[in-house]
């Protein structure tokens, strides 16, 4: 799928602050694919797609989350994490994704999960440090993205999970589970 049909099916589903994001995650992960040997195509569409699910209903997220049995610890979190999974699912029906390396890096551009691939790194790491991005922490994840890739991923997700408890809420197992795989791969 061309670039500028992928974002004719995603732009009516954002907003138009959300739309921005898009765009920004999207040359980042060109960026970021291209520096670090990723499939620069695939980023482009996992990244369009990133938020595709992103302002559906509660209820239809919590209903395809259901009837797809995905993991059900899912409805235990943060509303926030079903957009990536259901995303997933609804490219791949609605818009006819069927690659599943960008399936995938939609699916987990919010969590992670253990044995990330270069793709999951790439948009989810584009996602966290987009130029529209503004946040404590994010300046210092984007000079490390211009060195290391896996280094920038561990600050980012040591980020996310510090504000999460500095908020008293829970942090999802895959997340943690996520930074635990690459610290050990990458020797720390």
């Amino acid at each position: 799928m061309e670039r500028e049909q992928a974002l004719q099916i995603v732009k009516p589903q954002l907003t138009e602050h959300r739309y921005q994001h898009t765009l920004g995650v999207m040359e980042t992960a060109i960026k970021l694919a291209g520096k670090y040997g990723a499939d620069i195509k695939k980023a482009e569409l996992a990244a369009i797609f990133h938020d595709y699910a992103k302002f559906r209903p509660k209820d239809e997220m919590r209903q395809i989350i259901e009837e797809q049995k995905m993991p059900a610890i899912l409805l235990e979190f943060n509303s926030e994490l079903w957009h990536a999974p259901v995303g997933a699912y609804l490219a791949e029906k609605e818009a006819g994704i069927d690659d599943k390396e960008v399936l995938d890096a939609i699916r987990y551009h919010t969590s992670g999960r253990i044995g990330m691939s270069l793709l999951d790194k790439v948009i989810y790491l584009a996602d966290y440090i987009e130029p529209g991005r503004h946040f404590p922490g994010v300046d210092e994840v984007r000079k490390m993205a211009e060195e290391d890739l896996d280094s920038a991923l561990v600050q980012a997700m040591k980020n996310t999970i510090q504000f999460l408890m500095k908020k008293n809420q829970p942090v999802f197992p895959d997340t943690f589970n996520a930074y635990n795989s690459i610290v050990q791969n990458s020797g720390g």
